[in-house]
């Protein structure tokens, strides 16, 4: 079978289990939101994106598409979809730096309407190195925490020129992609690395954001010990009453088996952290880019390195006259995404939903340049299309109701 069959067996498969990103299509097929419109996106090239970018070319989108993290590119995805689809999609597994900013700067030479980012790094090139194609921006979508954060720096410093759709705020986005979809494959990711057995180690979760408090759990019901470090006084105190422990980062070190970093910051886990870590202690990350970890400071603590498989490294380290081994899985970037295949279909089906829908939007409605929550409405009708395709029904308000919850007047 060709690279190229492959993947595109590959992404058929996950559209099985994308319903709602179906429908979406066949109503683009009619409509043709996006005919003349030139999109650029920078995501995770995995089957479930092939079928969102799938899903712009059927509303007459000429999409452009490169990587958000090389270590998440899928190959036989990009080959389907340069010569299945004929969408041109520039992105090798594996790319170093350069590369990867070569192929951000070609996918915006081609002068995009809208642009779509996870992350931000697409908007950021385009304002630093391109501001001159601004002027052909009318609109764009983001789809993570790390990304939103950004882009409110920039909105707050006063920047933002083009109208910015905050997807991952969406309740059928974070809701499911960030608590189910990163709970099961951040520790998919984990067990196709290690194969290890995850029942009675300490697992320490540093963020307990929507993404924290999913992988704790579905690590807990797995049969480990979770230890959550926060930042936050409310989601810590929430983590304690959801009956995890609480610790410091600096205390959990001493206890914890497998390291897990959600927070979208940098250096969450650091040099004055790996000393006092057990011997063959596992680090890894999912929150976004590689700094959570400060693989740089590790390295250079080391006396020896050696990848001892595929996307494990060792670092052996003195640590208080004693060396010790620790093991940082998939370069201490995106865990889910290097070491195995990303979010279950079903919870990205809402997610790209909520993404295709936003671009439609975006070229329907004239918005102010600057941050916006996805509608309401959208969020509705993404939560309406997922019941519908699992057959599931739900009761709706009545006249009477609707009247009474939205009236003073009527006392108990």
């Amino acid at each position: 079978m060709s690279l190229s069959e492959k993947g595109k067996n590959r992404i058929e498969w996950a559209a099985r289990e994308m319903p709602v990103l179906e429908r979406i299509k066949q109503d683009f097929e009619v409509r043709q939101p996006f005919a003349d419109k030139i999109v650029a996106a920078c995501m995770h090239i995995t089957t479930e994106t092939a079928n969102l970018i799938k899903t712009l070319a059927a509303g007459g989108a000429e999409v452009h598409l490169c990587a958000s993290n090389p270590l998440s590119t899928q190959d036989d995805v990009v080959e389907a979809l340069n010569n299945e689809d004929n969408i041109k999609v520039y992105a090798k597994y594996g790319d170093d730096t350069e590369a990867y900013y070569n192929h951000i700067a070609a996918v915006l030479s081609n002068k995009p309407h809208l642009v779509m980012d996870d992350g931000c790094d697409l908007v950021n090139y385009l304002y630093t190195k391109e501001p001159s194609l601004l002027e052909n921006v009318i609109g764009g979508t983001e789809e993570t925490t790390t990304g939103v954060q950004r882009l409110k720096a920039m909105e707050k410093d006063g920047l933002l020129k083009y109208p910015i759709i905050s997807v991952n705020d969406a309740l059928t986005k974070h809701m499911f992609d960030n608590q189910y979809g990163t709970g099961q494959s951040t520790l998919d990711g984990i067990i196709r690395a290690t194969n290890i057995l995850l029942a009675g180690k300490i697992i320490v979760v540093a963020g307990y954001g929507w993404c924290g408090r999913g992988l704790a759990a579905k690590a807990r019901g797995m049969g480990a010990k979770v230890i959550v470090t926060e930042v936050d006084p409310i989601k810590a105190l929430q983590a304690h009453m959801d009956g995890f422990e609480v610790h410091s980062m600096d205390m959990a070190v001493f206890s914890g088996d497998i390291f897990v970093t959600v927070t979208g910051n940098k250096n969450v886990i650091d040099s004055k952290h790996f000393v006092n870590m057990k011997d063959g202690a596992i680090l890894c990350n999912s929150g976004h880019f590689d700094s959570e970890i400060n693989i740089k400071a590790l390295k250079e603590m080391s006396e020896s390195t050696k990848l001892v498989k595929d996307n494990i490294m060792e670092y052996s380290i003195n640590s208080w006259d004693t060396v010790i081994k620790i093991y940082v899985l998939g370069d201490g970037r995106l865990v889910n995404l290097v070491c195995a295949e990303g979010h279950p279909s079903c919870v990205m089906d809402m997610s790209f939903a909520n993404q295709a829908l936003c671009a439609s939007y975006l070229c329907d409605v004239h918005l102010e340049p600057g941050l916006h929550s996805v509608p309401h409405e959208v969020d509705v009708y993404v939560a309406d299309l997922k019941l519908n395709s699992l057959n599931l029904e739900i009761d709706y308000l009545t006249d009477e109701q609707i009247d009474y919850i939205s009236s003073w007047k009527e006392g108990t």
